[in-house]
């Protein structure tokens, strides 16, 4: 059943959860994969019984070799965030015996490149940890660190200059997620402020003249986990990027609303604890055009397949739309 079905049933209900009541539950745990846990927690209230459909859905993701499916059908440890996190939004237990078995085959993540390095570490924490002992974590945090750049930032090609804003918040949540204290990461809030454009958003990397949706919402989740000030136009960028028709634009530019940048807005201004219900009923009309009855979310009008972390997206928006 799609969601504007449950709309017209009466089954698209406000959940009893005020805007600061959520703010606050996301503040409490210093981790953006648990706090965007937390939200995505929210989104069964909405999706009542077609919930189950997800749910086959994301068990369908699970390779034989353990890991969540890529877009071509391969493990991917990217994608196995994603479906373990969906996974658990919905409050199903994750084959773990196969998925441990995967997490394992990667050791203390020798030979990953910088996204896969924090992906492992990411899936490890979203299994409690069990898999992985002290030694490996060490292991696997002085990897990542080889990808920090000069200024104290991280950056997913080695051997670049400065860091980018999506480096740092995976770096960040990577040490988070590893029970590790990141070094000098006062650091880390400084090079995110060279990235501040003077219209409120943020570059990805230095020298880009135009912010993107999902860098910004990144460089507002890192400054406030980081306790550091924001550029004062940073929320009204965001809102700016609303597409008529519902969703968020990636750029100012882009010609069509996207899921990734729509979660990551919502989450954004929740942060910032700016009001949007305003935008809410058009927001889940565009989410609702991208759910499938096969229980996944395409990522824009013009997207052809399902995938889990696409999936994780339609759960974090919907669970931000439901409060």
């Amino acid at each position: 059943m799609p969601l504007s079905g449950w709309r017209m049933c009466g089954l698209r209900l406000p959940i009893p959860t005020s805007c600061a009541t959520l703010h606050a539950r996301m503040a409490s745990p210093r981790s953006f994969r648990l706090e965007m846990l937390q939200v995505a927690r929210l989104a069964p209230k909405l999706l009542g019984e077609s919930a189950s459909l997800v749910e086959k859905f994301l068990l369908s993701q699970v390779t034989a070799e353990g890991g969540f499916a890529d877009r071509q059908g391969k493990p991917d440890l990217y994608y196995t965030v994603f479906g373990l996190e969906s996974l658990l939004a919905l409050r199903i237990e994750a084959p773990k015996a196969t998925v441990s078995a995967y997490l394992r085959s990667f050791g203390a993540g020798e030979g990953l490149d910088f996204v896969h390095a924090c992906s492992l570490a990411r899936c490890h924490a979203n299994l409690g940890g069990d898999f992985i002992s002290d030694e490996q974590k060490h292991r696997l945090a002085d990897l990542i660190e080889t990808y920090r750049t000069s200024e104290g930032g991280y950056h997913g090609t080695p051997g670049k200059a400065a860091g980018s804003a999506y480096g740092g918040l995976l770096a960040w949540g990577a040490y988070n997620d590893l029970g590790l204290p990141m070094p000098q990461e006062d650091r880390l809030g400084e090079a995110l402020a060279a990235l501040a454009l003077p219209d409120g958003s943020f570059a990805n990397e230095p020298g880009m003249r135009e912010g993107t949706t999902t860098t910004t919402a990144a460089a507002v989740t890192l400054a406030r986990h980081l306790s550091f000030p924001l550029p004062s136009g940073t929320g009204d960028w965001i809102l700016k990027q609303l597409h008529p028709s519902g969703g968020f634009l990636a750029t100012p530019r882009a010609p069509l609303p996207d899921l990734l940048s729509t979660a990551t807005a919502l989450h954004a201004l929740d942060g910032l604890q700016i009001p949007f219900g305003h935008v809410r009923e058009l927001c889940l009309d565009f989410v609702d055009s991208l759910w499938t009855a096969e229980g996944g979310f395409y990522g824009h009008w013009a997207d052809d397949h399902l995938d889990a972390e696409y999936t994780s997206y339609g759960l974090l928006a919907l669970g931000h739309l439901g409060s």
